[in-house]
């Protein structure tokens, strides 16, 4: 499968690039880029063409899909018109800012019948396959909280490209990058929630916000924390989950899964992950799979980002109704 690069904007579209030059199934041909000097590197780097029109890239007939890893404000403009050129498209999180976008992106992908996979890793972990096991077998009763933290110290230790600070390309700060993984994982094990407040952080004083608290509320009472920043050095990922009979625990600060439905901690077995996105998206379109699955979780991140950049712009609780 051919594959077009589609910017290398985001920290990951390297990642994404050199998985895609050791996927046995893929091969990068050509590579666009809103910055002509960055895209010119890469290609020179990859030895592959550069190529300096973005709709010229679309309509190379030997192009099969495309990797987008354009500013988030520009992910409609770019996707919409990459499923009417018929490519596959696999792109970093979030699908778009804005559920409206979202939904556009969707249909476009639709109505061209093109594969769409948004890259939402921690789903695809075997520690998240382990949780949703405990859930589901009921060993911790009726969930009451989860709280799901993942943070590191771009901002301090000034690693991230000024960029990811530009609060119109990225719609956000922490929270809309790093931030989406705890969101995602909160809606994947407890659902949509009906209720989003915010408290967001500025630590060193950028245009966007360093770090945030998301909390989710549930009608049954029950609710969610997500946590994200840029400003903490030594943050590992945990995730608690707390239920009417037990709790679970992981990353503490180990990357082991503990649960306590009795008297004593035991450690839970985690299974081996589940296949990287990126060769999620071509087994399924190699396979002709629908990807319904990952795209409705993507479009439920999306509402939920907008909730969360809503109710800290207006300082105020947002219903949202629940799904």
């Amino acid at each position: 499968m051919n594959l077009g690069m589609i910017s290398f904007w985001h920290v990951h579209a390297k990642d994404y690039a050199n998985e895609a030059e050791l996927h046995p199934d893929t091969s990068i041909k050509a590579i666009w880029d809103e910055d002509e000097n960055r895209g010119r590197e890469e290609a020179e780097l990859r030895q592959v063409e550069y190529i300096s029109e973005l709709d010229d890239l679309l309509g190379m007939e030997e192009i099969d899909a495309v990797v987008v890893d354009s500013p988030t404000n520009t992910h409609k403009e770019i996707m919409i018109k990459a499923a009417r050129a018929g490519k596959h498209i696999f792109t970093e999180k979030v699908l778009a800012a804005t559920e409206e976008e979202a939904l556009e992106i969707l249909g476009a992908v639709k109505e061209a019948g093109v594969k769409l996979f948004v890259s939402l890793p921690r789903v695809y972990d075997g520690y998240t396959e382990a949780i949703q096991e405990l859930i589901h077998s009921g060993q911790l009763g009726d969930i009451t909280q989860t709280r799901i933290r993942l943070a590191h110290n771009g901002a301090t230790a000034d690693w991230l490209p000024q960029h990811f600070y530009h609060k119109e390309e990225c719609q956000g700060g922490a929270l809309i990058d790093l931030g989406c993984h705890p969101v995602y994982l909160t809606r994947l094990f407890q659902g949509m929630p009906n209720r989003v407040t915010t408290q967001f952080g500025y630590v060193t004083e950028k245009a966007v916000e360093d770090q945030a608290v998301v909390t989710f509320g549930y009608n049954n009472g029950s609710y969610g924390i997500a946590e994200t920043g840029f400003v903490t050095a030594h943050s590992p990922f945990t995730i608690e989950i707390h239920g009417t009979k037990g709790t679970a625990l992981y990353g503490f600060p180990d990357e082991i899964l503990l649960k306590k439905v009795g008297s004593q901690w035991e450690e839970v077995a985690i299974p081996s992950d589940r296949p990287s996105p990126f060769a999620q998206w071509v087994e399924h379109i190699q396979r002709d799979q629908g990807t319904d699955e990952n795209n409705a979780l993507a479009l439920d991140l999306t509402v939920l980002m907008e909730a969360a950049y809503l109710a800290e712009n207006q300082k105020r609780e947002v219903e949202i109704g629940g799904r």
